[in-house]
């Protein structure tokens, strides 16, 4: 039998951390008397970012005492008080390595249920002032864990906390924590944990894709070694008009050697030297089949476009470009469903590789070529793709040209009587993909089936930061240059050169505006994971968990050597 020492409560609010604004509930204070035990909380309780904390699942934060008197030793503090943590109720006896996901517990008026370990978000170091406490809560095996309300009712400090039922395959705290987020899983652990009803929708999901993986289940996944590392010369070979505003470049090996094949729909990103100082990249989707062993890239020129303006100026029969490796997972999986291949303007370019590869195999899937432009004349590879289309038997192409007919609208998406059990490979400006992406959704696509690309920046995930309004375009940091390894954020289009002020190179790309993605900020939780096109970084602080080869997670990294990131 356990003790609920202090009830926590506090309602989220606007801190400043560095130069941002963060809105969070993590500052809990006690209080007296009794608090009523709700579905979603406590009364008088918030949570700030509800996508990760809060309700049903996540009503009750849990935090023990002993941990408490650990933390306190391991960092030396002693200014450390029941809400420090973030928890809603400090209780005695109830250890992470004892609780079991599914336990149920009667404190007070109210009933409990564990639900799932403390979710690793980086507002717990805030709030400690502790930038390694998400990586130290798991490396520990302390994590803390969340309560559903199975009985609504009164609770307050000084309450039994009786334990009424035991939870299926009595799987602890610490055991499932460290079963998302540590390495060397067990399989019949996975087996057990997908089966333990009470274990939240999000946790549930993240191990059953752990176990297909684990299983073979999961669909194929594209080759973790790139063909090469780093970049190397790509020469010339021919160059072809496909319209007034689209330039195709064939690409062979400068050594004469075949190229690695890619899968159809992946990306080049070239280094054009003579178009910028330093030398700007950039990535072009290869634009047909790579199985011959050389490479089309289509390249739209764009008046603001300082890389496609030098191509379609300078290139040429015998120049020879940098290249980094065919890359990407928006790529065509060949799983016998139908298949849709859906584009706007030049976004045709990863679709239409996919198509080369469909009338390669002879493929027998029921495909539909779905293209809006603006008009005939700005329509590229027309020929080319009525001519793949006649290849197979069960394919058919449509046309929508705005000009005439006006933007495609989920009514004329409907009509097409599209088969619902396809698989989407959707390509164009973001505004046309978010609408078709709509529209499908709305007439009945699952939406786990519709797969786009975006060569821009990737939308940040940043919980509880703030936003100020537009987005800044990404910049040179504020402040003396650095010195240090040249870092290119390719997405973004900028170089930069390291500075050691910085922790890692994500507070570097956050001091630039370049768009970021995490959670954790400390190695635990892999949402920063980004991909390494050339160099390499080392870890200022250890991963729990190594992502693939040609990747690192950039919170807790900083450069080798020059390095050139999918970001």
């Amino acid at each position: 039998m356990g003790t609920l020492v202090s009830v926590n409560v506090g309602s989220p609010k606007n801190v400043q951390w560095r130069d941002k604004t963060i809105h969070t509930g993590i500052w809990k204070t006690p209080v007296e008397g009794p608090v009523m035990a709700r579905r979603l909380n406590l009364d008088g309780d918030g949570q700030g970012d509800l996508a990760g904390h809060g309700g049903e699942q996540r009503a009750v934060m849990v935090y023990q005492s002993e941990s408490y008197a650990f933390w306190k030793a391991y960092l030396g503090r002693d200014d450390l008080q029941p809400g420090h943590f973030g928890e809603n109720f400090t209780v005695t006896g109830l250890a992470d390595d004892d609780v079991c996901i599914g336990d149920r517990y009667r404190i007070g008026a109210a009933e409990f249920e564990v639900t799932q370990p403390r979710v690793t978000c980086f507002r717990v170091g805030i709030r400690l002032d502790e930038p390694d406490m998400p990586n130290l809560l798991v490396s520990q095996h302390r994590p803390g864990f969340y309560f559903r309300v199975i009985t609504e009712g009164h609770v307050r400090a000084g309450d039994d906390i009786v334990r009424t039922r035991r939870g299926r395959h009595e799987l602890s705290v610490a055991d499932v924590d460290a079963l998302l987020y540590l390495p060397d899983r067990n399989l019949e652990t996975l087996r057990k944990a997908v089966d333990v009803p009470a274990l939240s929708p999000g946790w549930q999901q993240s191990f059953h894709d752990l176990l297909a993986a684990r299983d073979g289940t999961a669909p194929a996944a594209p080759p973790i070694e790139p063909g090469w590392k780093g970049f190397r010369g790509l020469r010339v070979t021919q160059t072809r008009r496909e319209s007034s505003q689209v330039l195709s470049i064939r690409l062979e090996a400068d050594d004469r050697s075949s190229l690695p094949p890619a899968l159809p729909g992946q990306y080049l990103t070239v280094k054009v030297t003579g178009a910028g100082e330093p030398a700007p990249l950039r990535s072009y989707s290869l634009s047909d089949d790579s199985s011959a062993g050389s490479y089309r890239i289509s390249v739209k020129r764009e008046d603001r476009g300082v890389v496609s303006r030098w191509l379609h100026a300078h290139i040429q029969p015998g120049s020879v470009i940098a290249a980094a490796a065919p890359r990407g997972d928006f790529y065509l999986i060949d799983d016998g469903d139908p298949v849709v291949l859906f584009s706007a303007g030049i976004g045709a370019t990863p679709v239409l590789a996919m198509l080369h590869a469909l009338s390669a195999a002879g493929s027998r899937r029921d495909i539909w070529w779905l293209h809006t432009t603006r008009n005939r004349e700005s329509q590229s590879f027309a020929d080319e793709v009525t001519a793949l289309i006649a290849s197979l038997p069960h394919a058919r192409q449509c046309v929508f040209y705005t000009e005439t007919q006006g933007r495609l609208r989920r009514e004329s998406i409907a009509a097409l009587g599209l088969p619902k059990n396809a698989a989407v490979y959707l390509c164009g400006p973001t505004q046309f993909m978010t609408e078709m992406r709509d529209g499908l959704t709305g007439i009945g696509f699952d939406p786990a089936r519709i797969h786009s690309e975006l060569f821009g920046a990737l939308p940040a995930i940043n919980p509880g930061i703030v936003e100020g309004g537009e987005r800044k375009p990404s910049h040179r940091p504020v402040g003396p240059p650095g010195t240090g390894p040249a870092i290119t954020f390719a997405r973004s289009g900028l170089t930069v050169a390291w500075c050691p002020r910085y922790r890692s190179i994500l507070d570097l790309a956050e001091a630039c505006d370049v768009p970021t993605r995490f959670s954790c900020r400390s190695g635990v939780c892999h949402v920063c994971v980004t991909g390494v096109v050339a160099g390499s970084a080392t870890y200022v602080q250890q991963p729990l968990e190594p992502p693939d080869d040609g990747s690192v997670l950039i919170c807790s990294a900083a450069p080798e050597t020059d390095l050139v990131l999918d970001l």
